[in-house]
């Protein structure tokens, strides 16, 4: 595939294989892009934000809507895709293309939705025939970088909002994942978005995201990835509006009086969907010492069950990783924890890619697979004595994007909610859940800013005040 920028397809002197991560083989190439092609897309892009900025909110509004209707017809392509190029089981990859047409939609009604307010300016001494208001305006040139796990979820969360609020896009997929924001870009230009609306460059994000972060042209910078790269991104980035969506390792609390049976059904959900590589992945479980034992026997069974195999099989649950890399990080950190006296109960077995689904008790909080970010399919347990226990330990982490807990008891559900440092709180299910209107983001070095339709597209405008003199005459 050729990538999309100054309103051409274009290729580039040297080209990148897109590889399945299950079978190793070739599903695509797609260009490298030159530096000189990235200063290509940006002066496109700056050109772009004009365009967007000229269009009302009905056109774009019309753009989103007629996008959402071609997508529609195409969802098992682009679950395909997804399967080919990321080692995501088809049904899970059907269940990603499928949010897409109603997230289009609901980025399409938030953009019509954009108002400002009439301020009490007389309210001050001195303020006599005067009038003000706010307008939320377009930031004008938007960087989307967007990571691998949800090559097109995530990507239209980032290009859904920015668009509809008027801006131009320059968006730099995953270099192991961009064969989705391709497609994608194809479906909204077909939709009747102006031509240097969106560019879709794809090469090296090392070399490429720097270089694109740092240009003063680009007003918005929406980025998904390790905590690492996003304070790297953010060092370089200068004066510009930064949503950084980061790392974590989320953790899950169960108490004694929770359904046990369901807590295990919702953990082998939680904590193994695309092999654990999700950011609300359910990694770090505090489970109270009374049901420990108990818990443990519950999910073994449940955890054995889930079918691995090829991601094109219908009855696959867990394929691959996204590389062989990973899977040789995730299997080291597990051995490294038994070695310290964890004890694996089953899984911890590799094979290329693949890694088995893997349950780890007796981790203690210290070790690397309790207090770094797993991105694989890997819970590790671990006991507690109380519920405070459990906060004070769901707390002692870098990161802060989500955490769950297991009770019948109103008021630790509500002490849960008020204690812990997290963007999202989960009662009575994992911090695997997300609906794609609700806001979406961290605390700490889980990062900053909002995800969400609504929420994003205010990070994606700027606040401008108009003030009306002499009004009275």
């Amino acid at each position: 595939m050729k990538m999309y920028i100054n309103s051409r397809w274009v290729d580039s002197p040297k080209m990148s294989t897109v590889l399945s991560p299950y079978s190793g083989e070739a599903v695509d190439h797609v260009p490298d892009a030159t530096d000189e092609q990235a200063e290509q897309a940006l002066t496109a892009a700056e050109r772009g934000a004009v365009a967007m900025a000229r269009l009302t909110a009905y056109e774009r509004q019309e753009i989103l809507m007629r996008a959402a209707d071609i997508f529609s017809g195409r969802v098992e392509d682009f679950a395909r895709t997804v399967s080919a190029e990321e080692g995501k089981p088809l049904g899970e990859a059907r269940g990603e293309a499928g949010r897409i047409p109603d997230l289009l939609r609901l980025c399409a009604f938030e953009g019509s939705q954009i108002r400002g307010e009439t301020l009490p300016i007389d309210a001050q001494s001195g303020a006599r025939g005067k009038i003000a208001f706010t307008q939320r305006v377009p930031c004008g040139v938007v960087l989307a970088i967007s990571p691998f796990n949800y090559p097109l979820l995530l990507v239209l969360h980032k290009v859904g909002p920015a668009l509809a609020a008027g801006n131009s896009v320059l968006l730099k997929p995953a270099s192991s994942t961009p064969l989705s924001s391709l497609k994608l870009t194809e479906v909204l230009l077909e939709a009747g978005l102006p031509a240097d609306g969106l560019q879709c460059i794809t090469g090296s994000g090392s070399r490429l995201g720097p270089l694109l972060c740092a240009d003063p042209r680009v007003r918005k910078i929406t980025f998904t990835g390790s905590t690492e790269v996003g304070e790297r991104l953010a060092k370089v980035a200068g004066v510009k509006k930064l949503s950084l969506e980061l790392g974590s390792n989320c953790a899950l609390v169960i108490l004694p009086d929770a359904d046990l049976d369901k807590v295990a059904d919702a953990t082998a959900v939680g904590g193994y969907i695309n092999a654990g590589q999700v950011c609300i992945s359910t990694q770090r479980i505090l489970v109270h010492r009374h049901v420990y034992a108990d818990f443990l026997s519950a999910l073994k069974p449940r955890v054995e069950a889930i079918k691995v195999g090829d991601p094109i099989k219908e009855d696959t649950k867990i394929s691959a990783m996204i590389s062989v890399a990973e899977a040789e990080r995730v299997t080291s950190w597990v051995d490294e924890a038994v070695r310290a006296g964890a004890r694996v109960v089953t899984g911890g077995e590799r094979h290329g890619a693949v890694v088995a689904p893997t349950i780890v008790a007796e981790v203690r909080p210290e070790m690397r697979l309790s207090n770094e970010e797993v991105f694989g399919p890997v819970v590790a347990v671990t006991p507690i004595e109380t519920a405070e226990e459990g906060i004070a330990i769901a707390n002692n982490s870098k990161y802060g994007l989500g955490a769950g807990i297991f009770t019948r008891d109103i008021n630790a559900a509500l002490k849960f909610a008020r204690e812990v440092q997290c963007g999202t709180i989960q009662i009575n299910w994992t911090p695997l859940w997300r609906a794609d209107l609700m806001p979406y983001g961290g605390f700490k070095g889980s990062g900053i800013g909002r995800e969400g339709p609504r929420y994003a597209i205010e990070e994606m405008t700027e606040l401008k005040t108009v003030i009306f003199h002499g009004i009275d005459g």
